[in-house]
């Protein structure tokens, strides 16, 4: 177990096979790093903090910090992150503000300098967070969706699986998934049509996507009118009901 004669690591702390923490880096009490898993210099991991296999965490990253609640009383709670993540410099994540409970991090994600993950926030596997990205309380980002830098997220906000939302975007609504979404006030410009490609989504759900989002952003429909055409004018697909099933349960409404 590598570890810089300049750190510290508390009791209580759980550190697997082959970690290498760097120079002046602080692990507090009940952190569990696992196998593989390289910290860079001047990394603190407050308690309460679990980190999966084989992650890569830069300089500076600041993980397992109490909620910023005013008012906020210390009670057990968790950050954990799944393998294979990357956590750039001065990254901060945020414990959860409810008992027992975790922010949560998932495997093969890449937050890149300078995003900070609030509390309770649960992102999914693969997802991409460029730099200075501001993801607010309780927000879930589903798997392989791409936040472009300086956007600023609301909290309980939804973003749908494979969505990508561009740079400096100001989101109070939710995204709906494998759409692509821009602006302040934000716009929705149809799907992700470059993140379907890569993930080898079939062309002809590809069209119908394509044909779904003209439907959700015309302005002569309603959200029940787009979503009553895309059901009884789009065939039937996995993507296609992912779609409808996301935007009809919806508690904050979306992004048209």
């Amino acid at each position: 177990m590598p570890v810089h004669k300049t750190s510290i690591v508390q009791r209580d702390t759980q550190i697997g096979k082959n970690v290498t923490i760097g120079p002046h880096c602080y692990i507090g009490q009940k952190v569990c790093i696992d196998n593989g898993t390289v910290l860079g210099a001047n990394v603190v991991i407050e308690g309460w903090t679990k980190i999966g296999k084989n992650c890569r965490i830069s300089s500076g990253a600041v993980m397992g910090g109490a909620p910023q609640i005013v008012g906020f009383k210390d009670i057990p709670s968790w950050v954990q992150i799944g393998n294979n993540t990357e956590i750039r410099e001065f990254v901060t994540i945020h414990r959860s503000s409810r008992e027992n409970e975790s922010t949560y991090i998932g495997s093969g994600v890449y937050l890149m300098a300078y995003v900070h993950v609030a509390h309770d926030c649960q992102i999914g596997d693969n997802v991409i967070a460029t730099n200075s990205v501001g993801i607010s309380g309780h927000v879930l980002i589903e798997e392989k969706a791409v936040i472009g830098g300086y956007a600023g997220i609301h909290q309980f906000i939804r973003v749908g699986k494979l969505a990508m939302v561009g740079g400096m975007t100001r989101l109070t609504k939710d995204v709906p998934p494998y759409s692509l979404i821009e602006g302040n006030p934000p716009k929705l410009y149809g799907r992700n049509a470059v993140g379907l490609q890569r993930n080898e989504i079939s062309p002809s759900v590809r069209g119908d996507l394509k044909k779904a989002f003209k439907f959700i952003s015309r302005s002569n429909l309603n959200t029940s009118q787009a979503l009553d055409k895309i059901k009884n004018e789009i065939p039937e697909s996995e993507e296609i009901k992912y779609l409808l099933k996301f935007i009809e349960t919806s508690k904050r409404g979306i992004h048209k």
